[in-house]
């Protein structure tokens, strides 16, 4: 029998380490991705998964079921990314190629091949879209990514991130903008 989110929250909030664990086990990767999208760098972003599935451990006891577990969740990536970013106030640079984390390349189609020509065109294209993707601020790239990669509605990055949706609005329009340009400046 497979248990709701709300279910295992219950019980895990009872001390069931189990319930813990599936909960866990159902998030960890797209928690690992975004926070891999976000830094671009493998060990950056095992950091942020370990800290976000912290912080979810310390805050589960404290959860109301005002919001779905994900939206909840979703949030505490957020906020992760953007205080790690802030906070090691460095370059962050994303692979989409990067071979240790297959996780990342599992969200490709896994059927299609492709030639050595096309996969070095698309190694190239992708290196020029991590190049323009470091340009932007950690809210537009937060914005950007949960928008054009994991496919949320403006409503829920606004949820997500705890703000305005004329602020996510206004954070999209500056990324793709700045992507714009530093995309045109690379050709």
């Amino acid at each position: 029998m497979i248990l709701t989110d709300n279910e295992l929250i219950i019980k895990a909030q009872s001390g069931d380490v189990l319930a813990l664990e599936e909960l866990i086990y159902r998030y960890d990767k797209m928690v690992l991705r975004m926070a891999l999208k976000f830094t671009g760098n493998s060990d950056d972003a095992k950091d942020i998964y370990q800290e976000v599935f912290i912080r979810v451990y310390k805050g589960l006891s404290a959860f109301q079921f005002k919001s779905e577990f994900s939206t909840w969740l979703f949030r505490i990536v957020s906020n992760t990314c953007i205080t790690f970013d802030r906070k090691f106030n460095k370059q962050n640079h994303i692979s989409l190629n990067d071979d240790d984390d297959s996780v990342y390349l599992d969200t490709m189609a896994e059927d299609y091949e492709q030639s050595p020509e096309k996969l070095m065109v698309n190694s190239e294209v992708s290196e020029k879209i991590d190049k323009a993707l470091n340009t932007l601020s950690p809210n537009q790239k937060m914005s950007f990514l949960l928008k054009h990669y994991e496919g949320y509605k403006i409503r829920e990055i606004a949820e997500l991130m705890n703000c305005k949706e004329g602020t996510i609005k206004k954070y999209l329009f500056d990324a793709v903008r700045k992507l714009k340009i530093q995309l045109a400046n690379s050709y």
